[in-house]
């Protein structure tokens, strides 16, 4: 029977020989991930439920990454909560203060996901694990804790959409701009418990980088994982990162889909969501003067090396404009040290930007940047709902780094071709 590839993926680790969408299936984990928000919950699940010790302690990862370092008394709880089962198990992946990272960020860094694998995690953008070639998806914190007991986890095989990129993106058009054009065409629930199954030749003008943004936002359109091909760039990614040996799969070439999708990458624009959901993109040929208060480049989906650098060549010779906060959270400590030694934090801090220890942070509103009544924020992180960021009467408007930092130069929303 032919197959996508994420149905060849969950036929393979649940033992059979193929699988259809609709199947309902128990499949074997390769790694369960939880947070500092989620982990708590399905340690207090898995207490009380009796389970001994968890499947393997090896095949857990729980980074404390939200509201770390802690910002209050009831996040320190929160988090000792899960050092201790942690030390209590023996899981060996877990990640704190002075080694952790923003989750989806991390684990590719650290090798921890390869091609082929099943990933789920208590945080819904751990579909950003697609991007390697492998079936990452979100779930909630008691299914983390049957999984933590277990070693599995129960799925509804989901169909598929065929997402084809032709092209080349063109100057500052990155990942981002890319996934929020498709969402703007899908809306946020055109692609609902579906998988996102990305190909075409424009993958190829795509960095991993590129990648694991677009699939992490794959949730933002109601999906239930994004998947690219593996390709040469995956491999050498990969290999970089000391991951295990992949598996490679691909889709049957009369593989079912549900509906077919075509994107030029070559017609895409430099492209900002407007409040408050991923959906509302606006190209700047649609975008009046939109002043802003905050810039925000940072997070799951854009706190990498590569984004940063992105930011760097923006703000070089550039000042953020008087009234507005540039804050910068590089992903993982691996990418700060980077940034700090190419000298990249001197040029943010030179144009006056704030930079920040790994973390979450003002992404969900935890802390690092929370926005006041009234205030706007342009922030290279993935959702832009009603309070995302602070007070319900804020706003939060979804760009890439470059455009992000062009704003805070401008003090207004602005492409980086307008300030040349």
């Amino acid at each position: 029977m032919s197959m996508t590839m994420t149905q060849k993926i969950l036929a393979a680790h649940c033992g059979t020989d193929s699988v259809r969408a609709g199947d309902m299936i128990v499949a074997d984990c390769d790694l369960v991930l939880g947070n500092d928000i989620t982990a708590p919950v399905a340690v207090n699940e898995f207490e009380k439920c009796g389970c001994g010790r968890v499947f393997d302690g090896g095949k857990i990862a729980l980074v404390m990454d939200h509201f770390t370092p802690n910002k209050d008394i009831m996040a320190a709880e929160q988090v000792k909560k899960v050092r201790d089962f942690a030390t209590d198990m023996k899981v060996k992946n877990y990640f704190d203060v002075g080694e952790m990272g923003v989750e989806h960020a991390l684990l590719p860094e650290r090798g921890m996901v390869t091609a082929g694998d099943l990933v789920i995690g208590a945080d819904s953008h751990t579909c950003t694990y697609g991007a390697l070639g492998a079936f990452s998806t979100g779930v909630g914190s008691t299914d983390m804790a049957a999984a933590m007991a277990s070693g599995k986890v129960w799925l509804r095989v989901p169909e598929a959409i065929s997402a084809v990129l032709t092209g080349k993106p063109g100057p500052y058009v990155s990942g981002k701009d890319v996934i929020l054009h498709l969402i703007k065409q899908i809306g946020v629930d055109g692609a609902l418990y579906q998988s996102l199954e990305f190909s075409g030749d424009g993958v190829a003008a795509l960095t991993v980088d590129d990648r694991l943004c677009i699939c992490n936002m794959a949730i933002e359109a109601g999906g239930k994982n994004g998947i690219f091909p593996v390709d040469e760039q995956t491999l050498a990614y990969l290999k970089e990162h000391g991951a295990k040996e992949p598996k490679v799969y691909s889709a049957d070439a009369d593989a079912k889909y549900a509906r077919t999708i075509t994107m030029d990458l070559s017609k895409l624009k430099p492209i900002v969501a407007f409040p408050h959901l991923p959906e509302n993109g606006r190209t700047f040929d649609e975008i009046g003067e939109v002043k802003i208060d905050q810039a925000v480049i940072g997070s799951c989906t854009n706190g990498r090396l590569s984004d940063l650098r992105d930011a760097a060549k923006v703000f070089k010779g550039r000042k953020v404009a008087k009234g507005v906060r540039a804050i910068i959270i590089p992903a993982t400590q691996k990418i700060w040290m980077d940034a700090m030694h190419e000298g990249l934090f001197d040029i943010f801090v030179e144009a006056g930007c704030a930079v920040s220890t790994p973390t979450c942070g003002p992404c969900l509103g935890g802390h690092m940047g929370i926005l006041a009544r009234g205030e706007r924020c342009v922030a290279t992180t993935n959702r832009n709902f009603v309070g995302r960021m602070g007070d319900t009467q804020s706003e939060v408007y979804l760009s890439s780094a470059a455009v992000a930092a062009a704003s805070a130069v401008m003090g207004k929303l602005a492409a980086p071709d307008m300030l040349d």
